[in-house]
């Protein structure tokens, strides 16, 4: 049986090597597997399109582009991006860095919201990312969820996975694929994203 509440979540990346990109599809599928969740897969524009270092290894870029509208109108969200540095990489910090309006009109206030991210190392700064994307999410007022240890991937993974959202280990090659314990941990955060966006509707 359908709920009768109906809840759009939008999941926004940013990859380089498509792995964020996969991470994205993932969660896709995990809230779609809840009655009465849509899910919306954006990614965000390179700082220059243009530039070769960009996009040559932009894999996803038959997603569209998010808009300030899809953003404004979504009833969930859950951000990706690459680690840079212990942080988000910059093409996702300049769209958060351009959603002021949003923040100014409340469009996002007690939402939903995850985070997920990839590294090339293990200790490569996977928490201090998603942290750090939660940040701005805080600002927007919007409710933080991360991946309970109820999911038992959680506690017995030897790769990605945190507390505070899923996580990939890409290599140091960036070709290391998602393993069962990451892809299973992507599709919970999904799950969860949805179910709680349709209770709060």
């Amino acid at each position: 049986m359908l709920h009768e509440k109906r809840a759009t979540c939008l999941i926004i990346y940013y990859s380089r090597h498509g792995n964020v990109a996969q991470m994205a599809r993932l969660i896709a599928r995990g809230v779609e597997s809840v009655d009465g969740a849509t899910a919306m897969v954006r990614r965000v524009e390179s700082l220059t399109e243009s530039s070769a270092h960009a996009t040559s290894h932009d894999t996803a870029a038959q997603d569209a582009v998010v808009t300030l509208d899809e953003l404004a109108n979504c009833d969930a969200l859950a951000l990706g991006s690459p680690t840079r540095f212990g942080n988000m990489a910059a093409p996702m910090k300049a769209f958060v860095d351009s959603t002021v309006s949003q923040w100014l009109s409340g469009a996002l206030t007690n939402k939903p919201a995850a985070v997920f991210t990839s590294t090339g190392s293990m200790h490569g700064g996977q928490e201090t990312t998603l942290l750090t994307m939660m940040l701005p999410l805080l600002h927007h007022g919007m409710i933080l969820m991360g991946l309970p240890y109820s999911v038992p991937e959680l506690s017995h993974t030897k790769s990605g996975g945190t507390p505070y959202g899923p996580s990939h280990l890409a290599g140091s090659d960036s070709k290391r694929a998602i393993d069962n314990d990451e892809r299973a941990l992507c599709l919970a955060q999904g799950k969860r994203l949805a179910e709680i966006a349709i209770q709060l509707k």
